[in-house]
């Protein structure tokens, strides 16, 4: 039985697939091999780079036209610095790729000597010189993980392959893919030698295009888990595969992980007779967030670059983007996968809404000391909404100062400090749903949690008090009904932080009742 895949590229004989080459603009690229472009290709990590790369491999060697190679130089990161390490391990792996996947030992026989006569500064030029000049095809090489190697040996390949430019196609190979996370332009490379920052744009500026691999289409992800229920008979219901693409937007990984988890980790899942529901996906999507897989551990380690958190922190504070903020930046963590710039910037897909809190509080989480069990009324398991916040007012009076401190993302501290704190509670029954409002000075909650005989739906919508606490209730309510309203919650509560200096914690802190629209909401000053 095939199954969905989560490591490393697909094989379409053991994994439920979508044909790699038609995520790719073909024509396209074709066109620019065709034209003797040396140009780049980039997506976030686990996205399908190196599916499509060995795709596109096989294409143009059985079309006949050149010689293409596949190489991931991955395993030059090693050497860091150290240009002859690096350089010896990018050409030994270019002659053993050449061995699996072309049958050749061309490469094998000439490597050892060019790197001893030319010296790593120019080996890699002379041996795709001497390549090129033996092969009886045009060459296209494909170089995967290129932004994986550091400093000083990026700089040399780039370098080295911007040389040999001018030499193609009868000297050089016709045309070179540099295939990694981010564009070739947004590399920043500290150089020991030259002691400057070198930009990937100025190291490699023979670039004719970049291209970037994107998520599966709504349609895609639907013929994908199609091809299980065509082998196996299980169907995934219409609201299921809605709630896929409203927690993934078609990121491939996660599309895969959630196929996984529901289809062949969990147990009702591994019966084919069991439809695929609403609520499976739920319980996946919250075993892989709980299980922190390497993507979103991956994800986690770039919340901490100062690049990510410039962009990331405004959105999760619901302020308006910097106007300092660099355009490089905004584009880099786009790069990332982590956000998106259709329509408004926001954070990427569902999961990444729920999952970058979630991690830049989980220590915060570990060490709140409160019990769920405070908050669950015992006669029916509802949550005790009321007392809940009532306590995190008094949390926050007292140790607010102290916690927001810790976090990295200070100015989002209130929304991240009254995220882990209901975590804390709510990791025991139910679960939250989030949406920021960038640039709308908000952030909404919404917090399912079942109980008996039914599920409850609660409504929190965080805002930072701004200009007047008039001004801010009249946009706060509206805001607070309208998610009500869409949502389906009966119950609605308005929390406001002020930031401010100029009060005492006195006057800070109130808790009153408001109608808006035939609804009550509870106002929360803090």
């Amino acid at each position: 039985m095939r199954f969905f895949n989560t490591a490393g590229p697909v094989r379409s004989v053991d994994h439920y697939c979508i044909p790699p080459l038609k995520r790719l603009d073909l024509p396209e690229m074709l066109r620019l091999i065709e034209q003797k472009k040396y140009f780049v290709l980039h997506a976030p990590r686990q996205t399908g780079k190196t599916s499509c790369l060995l795709a596109l491999m096989d294409y143009l060697n059985q079309e006949g036209k050149y010689c293409c190679l596949y190489v991931n130089v991955e395993m030059g990161q090693a050497a860091r610095e150290d240009v002859q390490r690096g350089i010896r391990v990018i050409l030994s792996q270019m002659a053993s790729m050449e061995q699996v996947y072309l049958n050749d030992r061309f490469l094998t026989g000439i490597w050892k000597d060019a790197l001893e006569e030319n010296g790593p500064e120019a080996a890699l030029n002379q041996v795709l010189r001497l390549w090129a000049q033996g092969s009886p095809r045009p060459l296209v090489l494909l170089i995967d993980e290129i932004d994986a190697l550091v400093g000083d040996t990026l700089i040399s390949v780039l370098r080295q392959l911007r040389a040999g430019y001018s030499q193609r196609p009868a000297l050089f190979p016709q045309s070179i893919v540099l295939c990694g996370v981010r564009d070739v332009r947004d590399y920043r490379i500290h150089s020991d030698r030259d002691k400057a920052i070198i930009t990937g744009g100025s190291a490699f500026n023979i670039k004719a295009k970049s291209l970037r691999l994107g998520n599966f289409t709504q349609a895609g992800v639907e013929m994908l888990y199609r091809q299980h229920t065509e082998e196996t008979g299980q169907p995934f219901e219409p609201e299921a595969m809605e709630m896929v693409w409203s927690l993934t937007c078609g990121q491939p990984w996660l599309v895969n992980a959630l196929g996984y988890e529901t289809c062949f980790e969990m147990k009702k899942g591994r019966e084919r007779s069991q439809p695929i529901t609403t609520g499976m996906v739920i319980d996946a999507k919250e075993d892989i967030i709980l299980r922190r897989e390497t993507h979103l551990d991956q994800l986690a380690d770039k919340l901490r670059e100062n690049r990510v958190r410039s962009v990331i922190e405004p959105i999760l504070a619901g302020r308006q983007m910097p106007d300092q903020l660099p355009e490089d930046d905004v584009q880099y963590v786009e790069d990332l996968g982590l956000i998106s710039t259709r329509g408004e910037l926001h954070i990427a897909n569902g999961i990444y809404q729920e999952i970058i809190p979630r991690v830049l509080t989980y220590t915060t989480q570990l060490t709140i000391s409160q019990e769920p069990a405070w908050y669950i009324q015992p006669e029916d398991g509802r949550l005790d909404i009321d007392k809940l916040l009532s306590a995190f007012q008094e949390f926050f009076r007292e140790h607010s100062e102290h916690w927001v401190e810790r976090f990295d993302y200070k100015e989002a501290g209130p929304q991240l400090l009254i995220q882990a704190f209901l975590q804390r509670i709510v990791n025991s029954g139910g679960r939250i749903e989030r949406e920021y409002g960038l640039g709308k000075m908000r952030t909404d909650l919404l917090i399912i949690w079942p109980y008996q005989p039914g599920v409850q739906k609660i409504v929190i919508e965080l805002k930072i008090l701004h200009k007047s606490l008039e001004a801010t209730l009249a946009v706060g309510l509206k805001q607070t009904w309208e998610y009500m309203d869409r949502s389906g919650a009966c119950e609605g509560h308005l929390v406001i932080f002020d930031r401010g200096d100029d009060k005492s914690w006195g006057g800070k802190i109130f808790s009153r009742k408001e109608t808006y629209q035939g609804k009550q909401i509870k106002i929360w000053g803090m």
